[in-house]
């Protein structure tokens, strides 16, 4: 079995959305510093990096992420790439492939730079969480900070995966992984009542 692993690299440097708490890390004690342990504190938003939203970050009503089903953040999928212009959100036309797996994966290549926030990302139509609902789909993900456009606040492709009761994951990182079929793993922490939660997402790839 190999291990892709599509989540970026968290450290000071890594790009969070304006306005939102950035990384940080405080060292406590340090074994090279003739400390008798290691012991650090970190501090940043949940939506940092590879990362789960959960229900209740885009509704009243929504569970947090401690209650989420983890069913749906591991199991069968497909990474899907698309190619649509800077800031436009992927519609249903624009996926050039059939639709298989319960979680679907799309490669936008629209937010590669992990140290600049770059608002111009790509997202997803409601029409496109509609086709993959139809399809009986669990989870979407995508490469970049957002399943919406930077400038939209209606959250409108958040409110139908809300009504379609799937889970996301956005802010994966899929430069390693070829279109295909994999066994995604992206199981959120569970800290009580939270609106999201970093993950180390990664693919299975069965080797042949």
């Amino acid at each position: 079995m190999k291990i892709i692993d599509i989540s970026p690299l968290i450290d000071e440097d890594l790009a969070v959305w304006p306005g939102d708490v950035p990384f940080s890390r405080e060292v406590s004690c340090d074994i090279n510093a003739d400390d008798n342990i290691g012991l650090s504190s970190i501090r940043a938003t949940t939506h940092l990096g590879a990362h789960t939203d959960a229900p209740n970050h885009y509704s009243a009503a929504g569970s947090g992420i401690d209650e989420v089903d983890l069913n749906k953040y591991y199991g069968a999928c497909q990474v899907v790439s698309v190619a649509v212009k800077p800031g436009a959100r992927i519609e249903v036309a624009d996926v050039q492939c059939e639709i298989n797996q319960p979680r679907v994966l799309f490669r936008t290549s629209s937010n590669n730079e992990r140290t600049v926030f770059n608002t111009s990302f790509n997202s997803l139509s409601v029409e496109l969480v509609e086709f993959l609902q139809q399809r009986q789909v669990l989870l979407v993900g995508i490469d970049t900070p957002s399943v919406d456009p930077f400038d939209c606040k209606q959250l409108l492709a958040h409110q139908q995966i809300a009504h379609s009761q799937m889970a996301i994951l956005e802010g994966i990182d899929l430069r390693a992984a070829t279109d295909g079929e994999y066994t995604l793993c992206a199981l959120p922490l569970k800290i009580a009542h939270s609106d999201s939660s970093p993950v180390r997402a990664v693919l299975l790839e069965s080797k042949v």
